[in-house]
């Protein structure tokens, strides 16, 4: 195994520890809800490593005449140790050699990379400069990081690592937009939604036309999803142009952004109930008149705490739409405003680049505690973050005496995290294994034909 800390990928070594501040913690043992204690019992006990290999072998595991024996063993892994230590570059065999090193060094954080065309760990030998040998990676999933610090400009509740239930709803968008594109307008189907375990989703496309994508092409669907561009110092973060909203960012507003931009994100991060934060909406108007109207009008009268986001955003709402005489540009300006506080705002490098790491699901993060468990698309709005299992609180119920259901249970079922490695079993695995038999069978086939259709050599 290699320490490789300087590695271009999402290596930690080296970085300052951060403070987790959140102002709404989650309920229970608070104060020590990580301890390399529990993940050692943690990774002896809960952590879900034949559905891990299941996964990551799409169907190459022995069974099929078809498959790959060396597929598992080509993929890349990176371990973060205490104190900082990263490990890139190792891979496993198979399950149980990926169960007793992750047993054995207990790490911090998992992450998973790409299928190289040779095992990680005789990369060395294809270092040739020039010659041709060439470690490059064979296929990768396509994923997509979102992160709660993208949107820290337009957050009051919290900033930083700090998330909330006011600043969560962001996530939930980005889970349902994101999510819908990908399965109407690039028709994928094996999609894996995942807490990040503190502030952000990871999403993990595993379909195998998405695992086989080029960076060029990994790039042109991430940038599909860019709407939100700039920054604060550079003005207008959103440009609507065209005579009408492309399809997709159409379905976007009228079936997600429109209703969360007004029942949630007005309410929750009270955009309009202070100048300084309706100066920032009012700097999307590109009419002066209308920004100095709406100022006036707002400085003389202020309804009360709990009406005056949603009162202020009908009055602007409705000067701007009725703005005929201004042309598209102002009535256009309300999209723009709800795109610029809700759409997905994605960390494009982690999508563009086969090469790049990403946390595994059901790792535990160190400063929270909480695993990084599955989220369902279909209920992302009932998903809350602040009840995420703890290490604290999954030691405790294995501590329970399991006697008084009358059965004996695996150690993961007595938990609370029996529900999302169900879900991870039941809603993507078991899909995703029938579609691996297929397409291995499938091009079993193809192989039989075409060497079958060579031609004999007689002597």
């Amino acid at each position: 195994m290699e320490v490789d800390e300087g590695s271009a990928a999402t290596s930690t070594a080296g970085q300052p520890m951060e403070v987790d501040g959140n102002p709404n913690p989650a309920p229970p043992a608070q104060q020590n809800e990580f301890s390399p204690d529990y993940l050692k019992l943690y990774y002896g006990r809960l952590f879900p490593y034949a559905d891990m290999h299941k996964w990551l072998s799409y169907g190459h595991d022995g069974k099929h005449t078809g498959c790959d024996a060396s597929f598992f063993s080509r993929r890349e892994f990176s371990f973060t140790l205490e104190h900082d230590i990263y490990l890139r570059y190792l891979s496993f065999h198979d399950a149980s050699t990926m169960e007793a090193a992750i047993r054995e060094k207990c790490p911090y954080k998992i992450d998973i990379g790409a299928v190289y065309n040779v095992d990680p760990s005789k990369r060395t030998a294809y270092s040739n400069v020039g010659g041709d040998k060439v470690f490059s990676p064979a296929e990768r999933e396509l994923v997509f990081d979102v992160d709660m610090t993208d949107y820290d400009d337009i957050r009051s509740c919290c900033s930083g690592a700090d998330i909330c239930l006011s600043c969560w709803p962001l996530m939930t968008v980005a889970i349902k937009v994101i999510d819908t594109a990908l399965r109407d307008d690039f028709g994928f189907e094996h999609i894996l939604w995942v807490y990040s375990g503190r502030r952000g989703v990871h999403c993990w496309v595993c379909d195998p036309r998405a695992r086989r994508l080029t960076n060029e092409q990994r790039s042109s669907i991430a940038d599909y999803f860019r709407v939100c561009k700039g920054s604060e110092m550079n003005g207008k973060k959103v440009a609507l142009t065209g005579p009408a909203l492309h399809p997709s960012l159409l379905r976007a507003y009228t079936e997600v952004l429109k209703q969360y931009f007004e029942e949630k994100i007005l309410l929750n991060q009270s955009l309009l109930a202070s100048e300084q934060n309706f100066g920032k909406v009012l700097d999307m108007v590109p009419d002066e008149s209308v920004r100095s109207q709406m100022r006036n009008k707002w400085h003389s009268s202020l309804p009360s705490k709990d009406e005056v986001n949603s009162k202020r955003w009908k009055q602007l709402k409705q000067l701007l739409e009725q703005g005929k005489s201004k042309g598209q540009v102002l009535r256009r300006c309300v999209e723009e405003i709800v795109f610029a506080y809700t759409y997905p705002r994605l960390d494009m490098e982690v999508s563009k680049h086969m090469n790049h790491l990403l946390k595994a699901p059901f790792c535990v993060h160190p400063k929270t505690g909480r695993v990084c468990v599955p989220i369902d698309p279909n209920n992302c709005e009932a998903f809350n973050p602040m009840q995420v299992p703890t290490l604290p609180q999954l030691m405790d119920e294995l501590n329970r005496d399991d006697t008084a259901s009358g059965q004996k249970q695996k150690d993961w079922e007595r938990t609370s995290l029996a529900s999302s490695i169900q879900y991870f079993k039941q809603s993507f695995l078991d899909p995703l294994a029938r579609t691996n038999k297929a397409e291995l069978e499938s091009s079993h086939r193809a192989k039989l034909q075409e060497m079958a259709s060579r031609p004999s050599l007689n002597w």
